[in-house]
């Protein structure tokens, strides 16, 4: 029986595993993503397919994972920030190139699946996972069964508009996607980062701000307060339209601890009930979790 290998593609990092069909894992391996150089990314795709095959001397199905979608009308990618990859005809190349068929799917889907299976949401009906990362994507599971969508669009929740604005919100922040004051402009790691930098007048990457804010420095405190509070109405949105039963949390930005304490809270004014039953919880698999979903795509 051939081993399932997964592959997610991200902004900065390729990660690859290699599961039994029990789900245990066989093997993982992450590399750097070669920044804005597309033929590149599918060579290091495919020589990591091909690496991980001939360490365990088996042959695999393959699923991958990116940010955006394919377009069932033109087969080329749509809607990534990862903008090098947009309208190209990455299944295809992919398939080309590793000589079989695979499948393909968004990122956060991948994530969705995975937790809906034997994660997080695994006794839940209905999931909603966000990533929140160098973009901001969403996925549905529904009976541990992915909603894609007609348009492939189901739960990008990251390119609507930051929901409820405050005036100091303004002006609009230009979103990779062309439009202004998407969620991904105030909730991705990059934004995060550059507005601590607007603010404070210093450089910090997402991390050390939340690790900043965790020893007591009163600026990084009050970026990740800010940060919670918008985390709150963009999920609350999500809440009043789909009413999932736990929202699961994924990406870099996932790890920061107090959200799952204080985002409840603060969501509780924009959501239509009272009360809210509602779950949020990091994803059981970490950063790890769209890689597996990846591979549970066969």
């Amino acid at each position: 029986m051939r081993v399932r290998i997964g592959i997610d593609l991200g902004g900065s990092k390729i990660e690859i595993i290699a599961l039994e069909r029990d789900g245990s894992t066989l093997a993982r391996r992450r590399i750097p993503t070669p920044a804005g150089d597309y033929e590149a990314t599918v060579e290091a795709i495919a020589a990591l397919v091909n690496a991980v095959e001939t360490e365990l001397r088996r042959s695999a199905t393959v699923g991958v994972g990116t940010p955006g979608a394919i377009d069932a009308a033109t087969g080329l990618l749509k809607n990534s920030n990862s903008t090098v990859l947009n309208g190209k005809p990455l299944h295809r190349d992919l398939e080309a190139r590793i000589g079989r068929e695979l499948k393909l799917s968004n990122d956060a889907n991948c994530l969705a699946l995975s937790e809906a299976i034997d994660g997080a949401g695994k006794e839940a009906d209905v999931i909603f996972a966000a990533i929140l990362g160098t973009g901001v994507g969403g996925g549905i599971a529904v009976n541990r069964r992915v909603i894609a969508g007609r348009n492939k669009i189901a739960g990008e929740w990251g390119h609507n508009p930051l929901p409820w604005m405050t005036a100091d919100e303004q002006p609009r922040r230009r979103c990779c996607c062309g439009k202004q004051a998407c969620i991904e402009t105030f909730l991705s790691g990059p934004a995060l980062a550059a507005e601590f930098t607007a603010v404070t007048g210093r450089a910090m990457r997402p991390e050390a701000i939340a690790k900043a804010a965790e020893t007591g420095d009163a600026e990084a405190i009050a970026a990740i307060q800010r940060y919670e509070e918008r985390l709150g109405r963009a999920l609350a949105h999500v809440v009043n339209v789909i009413d999932p039963d736990v929202i699961v949390l994924g990406g870099g930005l996932s790890n920061i601890a107090g959200l799952y304490a204080s985002v409840p809270r603060l969501m509780r004014p924009y959501v239509f009930s009272e009360p809210v039953d509602l779950r949020i919880v990091p994803a059981l698999h970490g950063d790890s979790s769209g890689v597996r979903g990846a591979a549970m795509l066969w």
